[in-house]
């Protein structure tokens, strides 16, 4: 009979998602702000999408790399928020072993090819400002195309022996996960077996990405830098620098977050345990919430596509 039982649970049908650790009794508190989020981001980015398919003017590289962010960040929220909040008001806290390994995917893989969509955007804004006269030619349809099918097959394959190296590893401890979602260590660390495969190849795809990714962005934006303080003029210094501010600010949202909690997650040992998890989820969260409002707020050509949406001004 204990051999039944053992056999069964070193392959699990489902995970225990326990929300946030310590703090059930004010979940139902917690999903307000979690689902203002979740609905800001729904309107926010779809709003975005609608502004730049029905704006030809809007038709530009940059424009298009903010499409591609807007699906990302609705993928991504879409894979975190929905489960979150089943948590959160109706208790449903199991979770199917392939269903979970598949949100693990998906929130990993979005996470890498935003990472790069960011990436293409500096390069984009770097060719604009530093090489202008060439921009239209290098940055073509196709190209644009091309460039973001390489940033979504980087994120498809990086993240691909995630799921397979976690699907093969004995469960047979616990298959409760102190999180609100399917996050590919605290699976991991649940197996009954030496994971440091799973461990190590996490962290070299962790660091592969985030140092390649930001030491390109640094690369291109003290590119930038260099060429508006050679500008001959102020106004002309702050005009082109604001064509770049909202990609900055956007980079800022998504890199510091992703910093802080990595921090937190290393040496952050007397930190309570749902401060872990909250500060998981915020980091993964915010970026899709507040994209759309930086870009809606910094671009003149959306801002003013969309007080012509809500004042139904012809254009």
């Amino acid at each position: 009979m204990s051999d039944s039982n053992s056999t069964d649970f070193t392959n699990p049908t489902t995970f225990i998602l326990l929300g946030i650790p310590g703090l059930e009794a004010a979940h139902v508190w917690i999903s307000i702000p979690f689902c203002t989020m979740y609905a800001i981001t729904i309107l926010g980015n779809f709003t975005i999408l609608f502004i730049i398919k029905t704006e030809l003017s809007l038709h530009e590289p940059m424009y298009y790399f903010l499409c591609m962010l807007a699906v990302t960040d609705l993928v991504l929220s879409t894979s975190i928020l929905p489960k979150m909040l089943s948590i959160f008001w109706f208790y449903s806290r199991e979770i199917n072993f392939s269903a979970c390994l598949t949100q693990m995917y998906f929130i990993h893989c979005f996470s890498v090819i935003e990472s790069g969509i960011l990436v293409a955007m500096a390069f984009d804004r770097y060719v604009a400002i530093c090489d202008p006269l060439r921009h239209s030619t290098t940055l073509t349809n196709p190209v644009v195309a091309k460039i973001g099918l390489a940033m979504v097959l980087r994120g498809i394959m990086l993240i691909l022996p995630h799921p397979f190296l976690a699907r093969r590893w004995p469960y047979c401890r616990t298959n409760i996960i102190p999180n609100t979602y399917c996050e590919h260590i605290a699976v991991v660390k649940l197996a009954c077996a030496d994971i440091s495969v799973s461990s190590y190849y996490s962290l070299s795809v962790a660091f592969f990405v985030t140092v390649l990714d930001v030491l390109f962005i640094a690369v291109s934006y003290t590119q930038i830098l260099r060429a508006i303080f050679r500008l001959p003029t102020k106004d002309a210094r702050l005009k082109t620098f604001g064509t770049c501010g909202s990609h900055l600010c956007v980079i800022l949202a998504f890199y510091i977050p992703h910093l802080f909690a990595a921090l937190t997650q290393q040496f952050g040992y007397n930190v309570p345990l749902h401060l872990h998890v909250l500060m998981a989820n915020v980091y993964l969260l915010v970026p899709p919430v507040i994209n759309p409002i930086i870009y809606g707020a910094k671009t003149q050509q959306i801002r003013v596509r969309l007080l012509q949406l809500f004042t139904h001004q012809e254009t």
